[in-house]
């Protein structure tokens, strides 16, 4: 190599930002322990398939770590671990930090929410001898994706007595599954026509349930009633039961690896559980903490975060005000000194469908945890835009930690875009910015994400809570 090439190579080497493969840099330790992150992660992912199954599952995993649920006003001291349950459907976590609470926490926050198709609430009817269950689906999906495809029922009944009644039917491998139904290609010329976002219309994702008739009624509905008769036996409710229920279709697969290589994660709702997940991990594994820890697991974020389980509401602030209050301080002082990790995904790159991102600001398969300084839709709509002092503190902190991570964006700019919890943290006065795990296919019932981008995750979160 002549003195002209080993110059650039070296200025290259000093001065160009690096976007390497991630298997090229990490250390076969943690391409180990990624794998076997990877294993914890996919149980989680097939226990936890909706947000009460998440945080039941969240639950028990902190009270095996020494967590007690918080009460107001009790007494706190460095070490203590407290966990606060909203509704069944959120969950928050604390770890009492060595640094007065003045000076802020370390705050993670991701979703557990997922899209899905819930039920309406007088969902069964019959049509022609076929039971079905209308439904309304949940969050941003393409429709027709959610076709044809094996599905479970999860979720709560609250029976006219106030009793609850869990359902979970599809998951084990004997259980019935349901689907939705789609038209056969010989008959679909018409259906064909139509723009992707009609293909598949919203008052078509009906879940297809049953169609034996009840054998001692001749009438009509005799198919409805036997499956309300089926459903009498084994949970004890009626058809008005509906209306008070919380009941939620899901894909009924398992998570599984993919790829020769076995690098790859395929399965139902990446979106956020590879973030959340992570950060709740990396909040068990923290014993003593410099700054106090805090981590939300919440709801309703992909129809926008309102209500009481979403971040729009002020369950998080009040959280944060009361662990100040039992800690002497007060809760707008330690919100206007902390900082926070938004634990949301980003898209990956996907080399089949190029022309939807600019090259040099989107995230990759395997290139590491995403750092994304601004969430939002063309001129940044929704987003809350992380100060370059704050994108700063974190891409150091990344680096002392050796964290492999990377920046994007979701998308071109009048591609369309997507937001994050990350604003409505924003606006309490908290530094924020959005970190996550690259996905590709988000949003569909399969999603895929890389083992080394989610271990990548964990380490990110578990250095900045405990920094």
């Amino acid at each position: 190599m002549d003195e002209k090439n080993k110059v650039s190579k070296e200025l290259k080497e000093k001065l160009f930002l690096k976007r390497k493969n991630g298997y090229t840099r990490i250390s076969s330790e943690d391409e180990k322990a990624s794998f076997a992150f990877a294993d914890d992660y996919k149980a989680f992912l097939d226990t936890a398939k909706t947000e009460r199954e998440a945080v039941e599952e969240a639950l028990r995993l902190l009270k095996a770590k020494g967590f007690t649920e918080y009460k107001k006003g009790m007494k706190l001291k460095a070490g203590d671990k407290v966990y606060r349950n909203n509704r069944g459907k959120a969950v928050l976590m604390a770890v009492i930090g060595t640094a007065p609470i003045e000076e802020g926490v370390r705050l993670c926050a991701a979703h557990i929410d997922s899209p899905r198709l819930d039920l309406k609430q007088n969902p069964l009817y019959e049509d022609n001898e076929l039971a079905l269950f209308k439904t309304h689906y949940y969050g941003g999906i393409k429709k027709y994706q959610w076709t044809t495809i094996p599905m479970a029922l999860h979720g709560v009944i609250i029976k006219a007595d106030g009793s609850k009644v869990s359902v979970s039917i599809g998951e084990d491998e004997n259980d019935p599954v349901f689907c939705v139904t789609d038209l056969l290609p010989h008959l679909a010329t018409e259906q064909m026509t139509r723009t992707a976002t009609k293909l598949i219309k919203g008052e078509d994702l009906n879940l297809l349930i049953g169609s034996i008739p009840f054998r001692e009624d001749e009438t009509s509905e005799a198919v409805k009633l036997n499956i309300l008769n089926l459903l009498f036996e084994k949970y004890g409710i009626t058809e008005a039961d509906f209306i008070s229920s919380e009941l939620e279709a899901v894909p009924a697969f398992k998570a599984r690896d993919i790829g020769f290589d076995r690098s790859l994660i395929g399965g139902y709702g990446h979106d956020d559980r590879c973030c959340s997940y992570p950060a709740l991990r990396a909040t068990l594994d923290c014993d003593a903490p410099v700054h106090t820890a805090v981590t939300v697991l919440t709801d309703k974020e992909e129809t926008g975060s309102d209500g009481n389980t979403g971040l729009c509401s002020s369950y998080l602030e009040y959280f944060i005000h009361d662990l100040a209050e039992s800690l002497g301080a007060k809760g707008r002082d330690v919100l206007s000194a902390s900082e926070c990790l938004s634990a949301d995904v980003n898209a990956a790159f996907d080399p089949t469908y190029p022309e939807v991102n600019e090259r040099n600001n989107c995230a990759y398969i395997n290139k590491g945890v995403c750092i994304t300084k601004y969430t939002g839709a063309r001129g940044k709509s929704g987003t809350s835009d992380a100060s370059a002092e704050f994108a700063g503190r974190i891409r150091r902190l990344m680096d002392s930690r050796e964290v492999i991570w990377q920046t994007g964006e979701l998308g071109k700019v009048d591609a369309g875009g997507g937001g994050t919890v990350a604003a409505y943290i924003a606006n309490l006065d908290v530094d924020t910015i959005d970190m996550g795990v690259p996905v590709l296919s988000m949003h569909a019932p399969f999603e895929v994400i890389s083992k080394l981008d989610l271990y990548m995750a964990y380490k990110a979160f578990a250095a900045f809570i405990a920094d």
